[in-house]
C-alpha cells in the first residue's frame, strides 16, 4: 500500500493521455481496497492478541473479523484482472515509465492473492465442525445409538482421507504402488489417532514446545540428589569396556555415515566435495553385477570410497535401489577390524519417510530364542528385504568365501540403526558372533523382551538429546499431554510466550517464569485436570489410556511402549552449551538404559544431535581423548 501510494503521488500528474483516466481510476480504487484490507488485518492481529490460549473470550469477535477479510478478497480479485485487462488495452498510450508502475502493482495484487490463497490452503482445516463434534459432543453422546455411533465412524474415516490425501500430495513426486497405498492409509491412521483429541493449531504448539524447553532448563539448573550423581560412578571393568565400544562405534560409525554417499560428502565438505569427487570417480568402480540401483556419475560410490578409506575391490555388494521398505546398503571388507561390515542407509528420500512413519507393531518370532516380540513394522520390513538380498542371493556367502575368518558386524544410522539392529536378530542364530552398531536409532523399535535380548550382541549409541532415539508413540503421547497441561496452564497471551521465546532461544538468559493456574494449588489437586486443560483436550487416545490406566492389562494399548535395542552408550556434553554457535565442544560418555529415553527432551539440539556428522564428531573427539590418556 505505502509503495502503491507513493508511485502515485510521484506520477500523479501523467495520466493525461489516451486511457490514463482508467490507470488513475484503478490505483485510487486499489489504495482504497487496500485500505480496507490493512484496516482488517490490524484488527485480527489485534484481536488475536488478546486472551489466552485456553481462555478463547477476548476473541470472540475473530470470526466475524475473518469472514469480513473473506469477502474482501472477492473486489480484491474482480479488481487485479480489471487491472489485468487494462494494462493489456492496445488503445492506452501512456508514458512507458506510468505503464511499468501500474503492471508492477498488477503483478503485487497477484502476488498477493495468490500467497493468500496458498495460505488457505495450508492452514484450513477440512473437518471443521466435523472436528468440533468429535471433541465435544461424542464423550456426551450415547454412542450405542446407531445414529451417533454412525456419525462418528464417518468423522474418523473423514479424518483418515484428509490425513491420506494430504500425504499423497506430499509424496506427488514419486510412483505410487500398492506398498504406497497401503503406507499412506496406515500413517493417516496414525496422524488421525493422534490429533484427534486434542484442539492445538501448530502455534499452540510452538508456544507449548518453548514452555516445556524453558522449565526444563529449569530443573536441570536444580543440583542433583548425592544418590542420583553415585549411580553413575562406573567401575574400572565397565570403563574399559566402554572405552573399547567407543573405539570400535568411531570406527563403524564411518561405514555408517558413508552409506549416506554423495549428499553427506557434499554436507561435510561443502568447498572440494564437488572437485574430488569429479576427478576421482570415473575410473574406481567395480563391475556392474555388484552394484544395483542408480548411480549416475559414480557419485554415491565414489564418495563411500572417499568416506571409508577402502580400495573399490573391498565391496563385495553395493544396492542404492530405494522403495518403501526397501532402503539402500553395502557389504565391505574391513581389513582393519577383520570385519564383513554391512552398512545400511538411514532416512534420505520420501520413502525413507513413510517407512519410518508406518510405526504399527507386529510380532517377531524367532525359533530357539524367544516366544513372541513386537517390532516395528516398517523397519521390520525393511529388514527383511536387506535379509532376504544377504542369504537368498548368497551376498554374505561370497563375502565369507573371500574371508572366511572376518567376524561380521553390522552398522546403520538413524533409519538404518533401526534397521540393522532387526537385521542382526534375524542373523544372530546364523551368525553367533555377530556385532551390530546402531548409530541414533529410533526409541519405538523393540518390545522389552527384544531389548533384552540383544544386550548381548548390538550397542546402540545416541548423542545428547537426540529427538529420534526417543521417538515412540507412547513418548509421543506423553508429549501432547504435557504441552496441552503447560499450554492450558499458562496465563500469559500466546504472542507473549512465543516472542520471548524466540528471544530465549537465540541470545540465552534465565528461563521465564510464566504464571500459571498451577501456583498455589496443594500436591492432590496437581492430579486433577484443569478445566482449560479439559477444554484443549476432551478425552484421551486409546494409546495414552493405555499409558495411564495400568488396571486394564487385559487390553493391550494400540501402540505398546517399545525400547531401544541392545546397550546404550550415551554422550552428553560435557560443559553443556545450549547456543548453537557453540565451539570446542567436550564430550563425556557413559551406560545408560532405555528408561532414561522414554521421555520427550525439548532443546534446539534435539535435531542437530541426530546428525551423522554430529555422532561422528562426538564419538573421534572421545577416542581421541581416550587414545592420548594412553600415551600419557
Amino acid at each position: 500500500w505505502i509503495g502503491i501510494l507513493a508511485l502515485y503521488t510521484v506520477h500523479k500528474g501523467r495520466f493525461n493521455c489516451p486511457g490514463g483516466g482508467l490507470l488513475h481510476s484503478y490505483l485510487l480504487v486499489l489504495l482504497v481496497l487496500l485500505a480496507f484490507i490493512i484496516c482488517v488485518l490490524s484488527a485480527l492481529v489485534y484481536v488475536s492478541m488478546q486472551g489466552t490460549i485456553s481462555n478463547p473470550g477476548p476473541r470472540k469477535s475473530l470470526p466475524k473479523l475473518l469472514y469480513t477479510r473473506l469477502l474482501l478478497c472477492l473486489p480484491e480479485f474482480i479488481w487485479a484482472v480489471v487491472g489485468a485487462v487494462w494494462v493489456s488495452d492496445s488503445s492506452v498510450h501512456c508514458e512507458k515509465t506510468v505503464i511499468n508502475v501500474i503492471i508492477g502493482t498488477v503483478i503485487a495484487s497477484w502476488v498477493i492473492i495468490i500467497f493468500t490463497i496458498i495460505g488457505v490452503v495450508i492452514v484450513f482445516d477440512p473437518l471443521g465442525g466435523k472436528k468440533t463434534f468429535y471433541l465435544t459432543d461424542s464423550a456426551n453422546r450415547n454412542l450405542e445409538s446407531s445414529q451417533s455411533g454412525q456419525l462418528l465412524y464417518n468423522v474418523k474415516n473423514t479424518a483418515t482421507r484428509v490425513w491420506e490425501k494430504r500425504i499423497r500430495l506430499l509424496c506427488c513426486c514419486i510412483v505410487q504402488d500398492d506398498d504406497h497405498r497401503v503406507a499412506f492409509t496406515s500413517i493417516a491412521e496414525l496422524f488421525r489417532t493422534y490429533f484427534s483429541d486434542t484442539d492445538l493449531v501448530p502455534s499452540d504448539i510452538a508456544a507449548g514446545l518453548i514452555l516445556l524447553h524453558q522449565e526444563q532448563d529449569k530443573m536441570e539448573s536444580c543440583p542433583k540428589e548425592p544418590e542420583e550423581v553415585l549411580c553413575h560412578s562406573p567401575s574400572s571393568l565397565v570403563t574399559d569396556d566402554l572405552d573399547i565400544e567407543l573405539e570400535n562405534a568411531a570406527h563403524y560409525m564411518l561405514f555408517a555415515a558413508a552409506a549416506y554417499g554423495w549428499p553427506y560428502y557434499i554436507y561435510t565438505n561443502p568447498f572440494t566435495a564437488l572437485c574430488k569427487l569429479n576427478g576421482d570417480c570415473c575410473g574406481n568402480r567395480p563391475t556392474d553385477s555388484d552394484i544395483t540401483g542408480s548411480d549416475r556419475h559414480n557419485f554415491h560410490f565414489g564418495s563411500i570410497l572417499k568416506i571409508t578409506g577402502l580400495q573399490y575391490r573391498d565391496f563385495i555388494h553395493i544396492s542404492f535401489h530405494n522403495k518403501i521398505y526397501e532402503i539402500p546398503f553395502f557389504v565391505a571388507l574391513d581389513h582393519k577390524k577383520e570385519a564383513i561390515v554391512v552398512a545400511v542407509r538411514g532416512t534420505l528420500s520420501f520413502e525413507d519417510i513413510l517407512t519410518d512413519l508406518s510405526a504399527d507393531c507386529e510380532d517377531l518370532t524367532l525359533e530357539d530364542v524367544l516366544e513372541n516380540g513386537f517390532v516395528h513394522k516398517g523397519i521390520t520390513q525393511a529388514a527383511n528385504y536387506i535379509y532376504r538380498k544377504l542369504i537368498n542371493d548368497g551376498i554374505l556367502n561370497q563375502a565369507f568365501t573371500i574371508a572366511p575368518e572376518y567376524k561380521l558386524v553390522i552398522v546403520g544410522h538413524s533409519l538404518g540403526g533401526g534397521t540393522a539392529s532387526i537385521l542382526a536378530i534375524m542373523l544372530r542364530n546364523s551368525f553367533p558372533t555377530l556385532r551390530c552398531y546402531a548409530f541414533s536409532p529410533p526409541g519405538g523399535l523393540l518390545s522389552k523382551s527384544l531389548a533384552d535380548y540383544t544386550k548381548h550382541f548390538i550397542v546402540s549409541v545416541i548423542v545428547g538429546k537426540d529427538l529420534v532415539a526417543r521417538l515412540s508413540m507412547p513418548n509421543m503421547e506423553d508429549l501432547k499431554r504435557r504441552i496441552v497441561r503447560i499450554v492450558a496452564n499458562c496465563n500469559r497471551p500466546k504472542y507473549q510466550i512465543l516472542l520471548r521465546g524466540c528471544w530465549y532461544e537465540v541470545f540465552g538468559g534465565d528461563p521465564d517464569n510464566f504464571p500459571t493456574e498451577l501456583d498455589g494449588r496443594n500436591q492432590d489437586a496437581l492430579t486433577q485436570p484443569l478445566l482449560a486443560e479439559e477444554s484443549l483436550m476432551v478425552h484421551r487416545s486409546p494409546s495414552y489410556n493405555a499409558l495411564e490406566d495400568e488396571s486394564h492389562l487385559s487390553s493391550p494399548p494400540q501402540y505398546p511402549r517399545l525400547y531401544l535395542p541392545g546397550k546404550i552408550i550415551h554422550i552428553v556434553e560435557e560443559s553443556s552449551s545450549r547456543r548453537l554457535c557453540s565451539s570446542d565442544i567436550k564430550y563425556t560418555a557413559r551406560w545408560s538404559n532405555e528408561t532414561g529415553f522414554s521421555s520427550i527432551l525439548i532443546s534446539p539440539k534435539m535435531i542437530t544431535d541426530h546428525m551423522p556428522d554430529v555422532v561422528l564428531k562426538a564419538l573421534n573427539s572421545l577416542s581421541q581423548e581416550h587414545g592420548s590418556c594412553i600415551s600419557c
